[in-house]
């Protein structure tokens, strides 16, 4: 009796020593594994789409509030236009540029062959459109998979945990012991895997919300840019008739 009280005390010993994540990670069968690893994965690329996205959306905002200040600033748009528009940094100078182009070269057509004047700001409405479509796409590039893994890692992570109390149910009927040092190390491979589906989801989840938003955002800008330069444009166009 005594032999089995020293030999179950050196195994919850053995267990209580080697519940670390390395530990954790090792001990797991290769299922669980495989979730692990899938979830650090997904975890290790949230973060990479979290940072980049980031310093992106805050360059974006800072130029577009300079590109403002210089377009409203009273100067010629002919002029701004042939600073920036081969070179384009950001969403609002793109759709600068491409009603820029498409008016010149509307007005060329018109002054050559006298198109009707609906016709080019028909023209310079779909282009600002098409573009507006294309740089917000731009913007949400990579959000889809923030979204993907704030919906499905904790359900990846509950698979992981299911399977290791599974684990631990077939060493309690292998061993017929229901001591600490049987099932503890299947129950802690199991909150490990359900552990690293939220590490791996409530970022992705609050940060989907957080670019969501900031992208909504930067599509009202945008359009309303599109508004008051199409008026702008449609002024100088009678002006011209």
């Amino acid at each position: 009796m005594g032999n089995e009280a020293l030999t179950a005390a050196q195994l919850a010993g053995s267990v209580s020593s080697d519940l670390s994540m390395w530990g954790l990670f090792l001990r797991a069968d290769i299922v669980v594994k495989a979730v692990m690893i899938a979830l650090l994965l997904a975890s290790f690329w949230c973060w990479t789409i979290i940072f980049e996205k980031i310093i992106r959306i805050r360059r974006v905002s800072a130029q577009a509030d300079e590109f403002e200040v210089a377009f409203w600033s009273g100067g010629s748009l002919e002029e701004l236009y042939d600073r920036i528009g081969h070179r384009p940094e950001h969403p609002l100078a793109v759709l600068f540029a491409s009603a820029m182009r498409e008016w010149r070269r509307s007005t060329e057509r018109r002054a050559a062959r006298e198109a009707p004047i609906g016709g080019v700001q028909q023209r310079i409405a779909q282009v600002m459109r098409v573009t507006i479509d294309r740089e917000i796409e731009r913007l949400e590039r990579y959000l889809g998979f923030l979204a993907t893994v704030g919906s499905t890692a904790p359900f990846i992570g509950l698979f992981g945990t299911v399977w290791g109390i599974m684990n631990s149910f077939h060493s309690i009927a292998a061993t017929k012991n229901t001591s600490l040092a049987v099932v503890a190390p299947g129950i802690a491979e199991a909150l490990f895997a359900t552990a690293l589906g939220l590490f791996a989801a409530i970022p992705a989840t609050v940060f989907y919300n957080k670019f969501a938003t900031e992208v909504t955002r930067q599509a009202s800008r945008l359009e309303g840019f599109a508004d008051e330069f199409s008026a702008i444009l449609s002024r100088q166009l009678d002006e011209r008739s």
